[in-house]
This record gives structure tokens, C-alpha cells and sequence, in this order.
């Protein structure tokens, strides 16, 4: 089994993963130095740290690491009768000392784009400069196979792949297919199951908006919460190209992730009434 080409593959599906690698070690004790163990959010793990009651341990400790989003460096004490100062104490009769390193290795903020056509192409080539990880959905299968750099291309229906709750709360979406139709169809789906994304944007223009949300508001009532919705989508920065447009749906993820203020997206070219994010 080689580990190190485990990790990567878990890195490559942006899964979340705790290695746990023995570090340090004297006197006696099933731990070898440099021995790895990978422990996954569905509380299975791989490889081994030497077993027993330590490694039972390291499978609790990586967990709380993993619901903490932190690394640990922790040293154990092999012999139930002894204690010392800034160690754990394990229930075992070996008699040596064993430091575990708890690696915590996050995922990528994920993004997913639906639609592959010219301004979704713009837009992974901006994003793939920074950490995010890309999935991109599209029904045409003549256009998805020329897409280029995402890190994973899904060509199924833009609503069948949301069926599989595949989408998480916290997650990014950028709604850009081929026809309006499609896009209200995400959209709404997306309402629908109750998903609440970090952002969801539509590519449209300020008519297109003001039709989405009267049918929208007829569908789930007035006092659906849209906070999360972007449309017109981005970052009042002009252009209109597919790279422009990029650069402004791409401004306007990293203003969302990082909480900042004071910029004007292009949502806030509406007023009155279509101001569907306020209360």
C-alpha cells in the first residue's frame, strides 16, 4: 500500500484527512518511527501507527482534529502505571514513550460551475490560480470534453446533478447554462432541498432578475431567504467580455470567502422591490 499515493488521491477528491505519523519513540512499544495512518470524516482510517491501545487512541484524538480543523503533536506515555508532565498516559504495559503528529490536511473551498460554455471556461482559468476546488456540470457533451482545467467535469443534467446531494451548505455555485429555462431550474432546485450555499450566483441581466424572482416568489412566497443570491452576478467592475466577466464573478467569490465589505456588487444596481437580499 503506498500511503503517500492514498493521500494525494484524497487531496485530489478535496476530501477532508487526518495523517497520523509516529515522530518520535523510546524504550519499548509496537510503534515504529515514520509509520502513517490516514483517518478519513467517515471514521474509517488506513495504515497503522502499531495497534492497540494507541492506536484505538489516535483514531479518537484524529477525529476531535478533525471536527476542530487542527494538527497536534501529542506524546504518550505506554505504561498505565507512570505519569509524566505534557503527556497522555495509555492503557498499555510496553513501558516506552510514542509522539504522534496529527497532520490535519483541509479541503479546498468548492466551487461548482453550471454550464461549460465560454464565460465558465473564463472563470476556471482565473479561478484555478488560487485554492479552490472545481467541479463543472453541462448536458452537452460536445462542449464539456473541450473544457479545460477543472478538476472535475460532470456531464449529466444541470437538475439530475443536484438530485444526488452532492451540493453541501457552505458551498460556492455559479449558474451560467445555455438557456434561462436551466438556470431557474438549478436555482430553484437548489431552494427546493433546502441547500444553503455560502454564494450562488446567476449570470443575467436586471430584466432577467426581476422575471426569476417574480416566478420565484410565486413559487416559495414572499419571504424566502435570498441572502446568499447574487444577480446580476460580480463586482461592478465593467466589461463585458467572458475574461471581464471572470475577473468579476471571480472578485466577487473572494469578497464573499473573506468576509469583506465595502464594494459594490452588481445585485446592488437594483432597488426598491428587487432588493431581495435585505429583510
Amino acid at each position: 500500500m503506498d500511503i503517500f499515493k492514498l493521500i494525494n488521491e484524497y487531496r485530489e477528491k478535496n476530501i477532508n484527512l487526518i495523517v497520523v505519523t509516529a515522530v518520535k519513540k523510546s524504550g519499548s512499544g509496537p510503534v515504529e518511527v515514520g509509520k502513517k495512518m490516514i483517518c478519513l470524516p467517515n471514521g474509517s482510517s488506513i495504515g497503522t501507527v502499531g495497534g492497540g491501545a494507541i492506536e484505538y487512541y489516535a483514531q479518537k484524538k484524529a477525529r476531535l482534529c478533525l471536527e476542530r480543523k487542527e494538527s497536534l503533536l501529542e506524546t504518550y506515555v505506554l505504561d498505565e502505571g507512570k505519569v509524566y508532565p505534557e503527556t497522555t498516559t495509555l492503557p498499555m504495559v510496553c513501558g516506552g514513550m510514542v509522539t504522534l503528529f496529527y497532520e490535519y490536511i483541509g479541503s479546498k473551498a468548492t466551487i461548482y460551475i453550471f454550464g461549460a460554455g465560454h464565460v465558465g471556461q473564463a472563470l476556471v482559468n482565473v479561478l484555478k490560480t488560487m485554492n479552490f476546488h472545481i467541479t463543472v456540470i453541462d448536458e452537452r457533451k460536445e462542449v464539456i470534453e473541450k473544457f479545460e482545467k477543472a478538476d472535475r467535469k460532470v456531464n449529466t443534467g444541470f437538475v439530475d446533478y443536484i438530485e444526488k446531494d452532492e451540493i453541501k451548505d457552505g458551498d460556492f455555485i455559479i449558474v451560467c447554462t445555455p438557456s434561462h429555462k436551466y438556470d431557474y431550474h438549478v436555482i430553484n432546485k437548489i431552494i427546493e432541498k433546502k441547500i444553503k450555499p455560502k454564494y450562488l450566483g446567476m449570470l443575467c441581466s436586471p430584466d432577467k432578475i426581476k422575471d426569476y424572482l417574480k416566478s420565484t416568489y410565486e413559487t416559495f412566497g414572499k419571504d424566502i431567504n435570498l441572502s446568499f443570491f447574487y444577480s446580476p452576478i460580480g463586482l461592478d467592475t465593467g466589461g463585458m467580455t467572458p475574461e471581464e466577466i471572470a475577473i468579476s464573478i471571480s472578485s466577487e467569490i473572494l469578497v464573499v470567502l473573506n468576509a469583506k465589505e465595502g464594494h459594490k456588487h452588481m445585485r446592488e444596481i437594483l432597488d426598491g422591490q428587487d432588493c431581495y437580499w435585505k429583510d
